[in-house]
């Protein structure tokens, strides 16, 4: 484990997904087992434990690797995002492993955001169904390019030809339907996850299937890892450790910086220069992407968090409205009093449900209120101007959950897809405003005052 964290070999992020029991923590146990990732005293544990727990009588039960939870383990579901780590030749991989259950969505949603590759499972005796088509949904929402659609089970169907050609098929239909399915790369592959049918090896059980097994496939998959050039950090925590230092922490979620560097605060976009870098209290002359610093300017000014610090040269947006797609993961409605969290500002806002998506039929209908795992299109409009960035730009600036003010659950998360521009946004004001604005203008009409 230790020389996969510090190797220099390129990272692959991929995530299962798909309907309950078809084999998504099965799938990641019999790769590890059958790559050879695993510790002696990892295999003794699970021998011992698929005695005790397992649900293939005398053989070992590889989903029992992944499932940690005494919960998942005594109902034999996957409930929270399980994360491994292997390293191979070409690659070293995190493995995310997300639950099938409708109820347990939000945990693939948030796993499938920091993927690079999907692998979605299929029952072969079952084809595509509906919460297969919701995680395909969100994984392209996410911007995920790279598709492995593995048909498990293929045993129970005697490994045939025809209906492994016939689940690709509905598939292929359906992916078309989904949103940027034109960027998508898909790769279809017949599967036994348990016997270890074309996982690390190719199988005899398949002659039919002409390519690669899951494992090489997950070598040779091209990785989208571009990074922006110009360089942004989002302050998360003002330094204030003595009265002769102020600092500004936070991660760099794009592009590099060096100190001299000039800079523009955002959203009020007074310049600096950087006057000094820190990383864990050592100086240093530049950092990176995903590198933790903090940065003291040159000139005092002042900064908060959730402030951007950017290359002077960006094209970093400033405005108050824009359209989403989001997930729900929980039921609102319009007239609900929530609170937006990007990246780190937090802030009121309101929100008008443009259409939700019937991700069945793939139609849109209108309505005010949204239901657990229901996916809508939206418009929102903020209190005051943040930075943003299209998702398919920058995944921080671009993306945001939704915060229930009085119970502060997060009950939906969000992409950017579309930033409305000054001269077609209207003010958002508040109720405050507004009553004080109608009070003027009945007892003061004499005065100026712009209408609402």
């Amino acid at each position: 484990m230790e020389e996969c964290l510090k190797s220099k070999k390129e990272i692959c992020k991929f995530i299962t997904c798909g309907s309950v029991d078809d084999g998504k923590s099965t799938l990641i146990g019999r790769m590890l087992f059958d790559s050879k990732s695993l510790y002696k005293d990892q295999i003794e544990s699970l021998k011992k434990d698929s005695k005790r727990l397992g649900t293939r009588g005398d053989e070992l039960d590889f989903a029992l690797l992944v499932d940690g939870l005494s919960s998942e383990r005594e109902q034999g579901i996957t409930i929270d995002v399980a994360y491994r780590y292997f390293s191979l030749e070409n690659r070293r991989y995190v493995i995310i492993d997300s639950p099938g259950h409708e109820q347990y969505t939000k945990n693939m949603a948030t796993g499938a955001s920091h993927a690079d590759v999907a692998i979605i499972l299929l029952d072969a005796r079952k084809g595509v169904l509906k919460q297969s088509i919701r995680h395909s949904y969100i994984a392209s929402l996410l911007g995920i390019k790279q598709f492995i659609v593995a048909i498990n089970k293929m045993d129970l169907v005697g490994f045939r030809e025809d209906v492994f050609v016939k689940i690709s098929n509905d598939y292929s239909n359906m992916l078309q339907k989904l949103p940027n399915y034109e960027t998508i790369n898909v790769n279809f592959i017949p599967i036994c996850a348990t016997m270890g049918d074309n996982i690390v090896f190719k199988s005899k059980n398949t002659p039919y299937y002409n390519g690669d097994s899951l494992l090489t496939l997950l070598e040779s998959l091209p990785i989208n890892n571009h990074k922006s050039k110009e360089f942004i950090l989002n302050v998360q925590y003002v330094n204030r450790s003595n009265l002769d230092f102020r600092g500004f922490c936070g991660s760099v979620i794009s592009g590099r910086i060096s100190v001299g560097d000039d800079v523009v605060i955002l959203p009020s976009k007074q310049t600096s220069k950087i006057k000094e870098m820190l990383n864990t209290n050592k100086n240093v002359q530049s950092a990176e992407h995903k590198n933790a610093i903090t940065i003291r300017l040159e000139d005092e000014i002042d900064i908060q968090r959730g402030d951007v610090i950017a290359s002077i040269h960006n094209d970093i947006e400033i405005h108050n409205e824009f359209c989403a797609m989001i997930v729900c993961f929980e039921e609102f409605d319009e007239c609900g009093n929530y609170l937006i969290k990007i990246a780190n500002s937090t802030l009121p806002m309101r929100i008008e449900i443009l259409h939700k998506q019937d991700i069945t039929t793939m139609q849109e209908s209108k309505t005010k209120t949204l239901k657990m795992n229901d996916i809508a299109r939206c418009k929102i409009s903020l209190t005051s101007k943040v930075p943003l960035k299209l998702y398919e730009e920058n995944k921080q600036l671009g993306s945001f959950i939704i915060i229930d003010k009085y119970t502060n659950c997060t009950i939906a998360a969000g992409m950017i897809d579309e930033i409305i521009k000054d001269s077609e946004a209207k003010r958002y004001y508040t109720q405050a405003e507004i009553d004080l604005n109608t009070y003027i203008r009945t007892h003061y009409p004499e005065w100026e005052c712009k209408r609402i």
